[in-house]
Parts: structure tokens; C-alpha cells; sequence
């Protein structure tokens, strides 16, 4: 709770907040509207900062080509769970109304760079990112559509307050992902950002054909703290970082988000997905190619007959 010492206090805070923002990792402040142009990366140190699954699509997906998908889907209660706190029912609630998204995961197709892909983004403000059906959805679709499949995860795994239905939710979007990559034999790339941990580690987030992380994430199945008391071990400070993981062969890459959207296309052509024209681009390429064709066949008509010509 935040207690107002003295008049409009908590107004300037919260400007303050609208303005600046707080680097975790040394403590810099960063202004707000100059870290976003830049994807949230740290100018001081690079780190890599929480952004919301909005923001991330706009980063990956060329302008004017995403598609959502059950954007209407909203999670149950099929349990009935209440916290000593508030009923689930009220705080999921109160989390549509902050983060001003319907669930956790937002799912979709778009373009990148050019080539079509089906994109699911985790948005870990909602509930820690928990998942659900959306991501089987995606997965169906991408499928069927014979398109190449990233799934963005940020999550604290599957959530708690749904029971073990949402732990079937993690076996279940493995079953579509086996018969996605073993049956169809298309292309899935896992994008883990901090933190990606819980039952989505444990399932889809390491199932990628090729697992690819940002720098300085969290990553691991559990949490440094539970670990500790469970085993009483000391962890090391960096064991569940990006870089720990991928020195050990848990991850293939470790890329930067400057270099994240044009490193990912360039993978996707690499196995086989090509880039489409936009219909006025492929209007004017088809112009041009006619216009060659002309001009290749006067050139023809106007060579000498005998020899051959190049």
C-alpha cells in the first residue's frame, strides 16, 4: 500500500513513472520514451528490460500484416480457487484492466520480414504470463497452414489457480507441437525471455528446433530460492542465465533484440519459408518482369540470324 506523505506526492510519483524507468540490473534511469524506440534495452548497460506482448509484435512483425487470433478467449474458473486475498475470478479481472489484454498470450499471423509466420508472444504483467488453449490454437492453425511456428515465452509457468487443468494445458500444447514438427515435419523456433521458467520450461519452451534466448535471461525450471531450500545448495548467481545455459548446449543462439527480427527471417529462409510480395509490390513485379521480357524479345528479333548470341 502506498501511503501519500504529503499532498500530490503519489500524483508526481506516478509522472515520474510515465517518464523514466528503473534499470534492474544497474540501477540507471532510463527516459521512457527513448528506451521504447530502442526495444527496452538498457543505454547503460544493455540490459535486456521486461516489454509487454504488444510491443514485441510490433518489434517482429512488419506493419500492417498481424492477424490475431481468439483474441475474444479468456481464461476460466473452472475450480472455483480464492486466495485469502481476493477470489481468482476477481484478480484476472483486475488484470484485464491493466494490462488491457483479454489473457496472457497473445497469438496470431503476420509477416516478417516479408515471409508469413505464426507468432504466439507471452505478456508476463498478466498473472506471471501463465498460458492456455490459445497456443494449441496457434499451433493447429500453423499446422494446417503449413506455416513456420515462434512461440515468445515470458511466464512463470502454469497457473497455479486453475489446478492441474492448467498443467494439462503444458501436455497438451506438446501434443500439437509432436504432431506440428514430427508429422508435418514444419519448423518451430522457441524465443525464451526473462524469465521463462515452471511447467512452460519444462514443456514447449525447450522443445524448439532451434531454442534461441536474449541475452541475461532467466531460465530454469525451479527458482534459485526453492532450489536452495530444498537441497540446501548454494546456487551460483548466473547458473540459470541465458549464457550458463547455452556454454552447457541447453540453447542453440543468444541474440540481441536489435538483431532478433532480421536474424529470425533470415532463419526462416534458410529453411524454406520465403517472403511474399504485398499484392501493389507484386503488382509492380510483375510489371517489371513483363517490361524484361520485351525487351528480351526485340532484342532477339533484332539479332542477327547464323551464330548464336548471348
Amino acid at each position: 500500500m502506498q501511503m501519500r506523505t504529503r499532498d500530490g506526492e503519489l500524483d508526481k510519483n506516478k509522472k515520474m513513472g510515465d517518464l523514466w524507468v528503473l534499470c534492474e540490473n544497474c540501477s540507471n534511469i532510463n527516459y521512457k520514451e527513448y528506451i521504447k524506440r530502442k526495444w527496452n534495452v538498457c543505454e547503460y548497460c544493455g540490459q535486456h528490460l521486461t516489454m509487454s506482448s504488444s510491443h514485441r509484435i510490433e518489434m517482429l512483425i512488419d506493419p500492417g500484416t498481424w492477424d490475431p487470433m481468439d483474441e475474444d478467449m479468456v481464461s476460466m474458473d473452472p475450480i472455483g480457487f480464492h486466495s485469502a486475498d481476493e477470489p481468482y475470478r476477481d484478480r484476472y479481472d483486475d488484470y484485464q484492466r491493466k494490462t488491457g489484454l483479454a489473457e496472457a498470450v497473445q497469438t496470431g499471423i503476420g509477416h516478417m520480414n516479408g515471409v508469413p509466420v505464426a507468432l504466439g508472444v507471452m505478456d508476463f504483467q498478466f498473472i506471471g504470463g501463465s498460458v492456455g488453449e490459445k497456443i494449441t490454437r496457434l499451433i493447429e492453425r500453423a499446422t494446417d497452414q503449413s506455416l513456420p511456428l515462434i512461440l515468445v515465452t515470458a511466464s512463470g509457468g502454469a497457473r497455479m489457480q486453475e489446478g492441474t487443468l492448467s498443467l494439462m494445458q503444458m501436455a497438451k500444447i506438446s501434443g500439437a507441437l509432436h504432431q506440428y514438427q514430427s508429422v508435418k515435419k514444419l519448423f518451430y523456433v522457441a524465443l525464451l525471455t526473462s524469465p521463462t521458467t515452471g511447467g512452460v520450461t519444462a514443456s514447449f519452451a525447450m522443445l524448439g528446433d532451434i531454442i534461441i534466448a536474449e541475452p541475461n535471461a532467466l531460465i530454469a525450471f525451479a527458482g534459485k530460492r526453492v532450489i536452495q531450500m530444498t537441497m540446501n545448495i548454494e546456487v551460483p548467481e548466473d547458473l540459470q542465465k541465458s549464457e550458463t545455459l547455452f556454454k552447457n548446449g541447453m540453447l542453440d543462439l543468444i541474440i540481441p533484440r536489435n538483431l532478433l527480427k532480421g536474424s529470425l527471417s533470415e532463419l526462416l529462409q534458410l529453411h524454406g519459408f520465403l517472403p511474399v510480395l504485398h499484392p501493389k509490390k507484386e503488382e509492380v513485379y510483375i510489371q517489371e518482369q513483363a517490361a524484361q521480357w520485351i525487351n528480351q524479345m526485340i532484342q532477339d528479333t533484332s539479332a542477327p540470324s547464323g551464330d548464336p548470341y548471348v
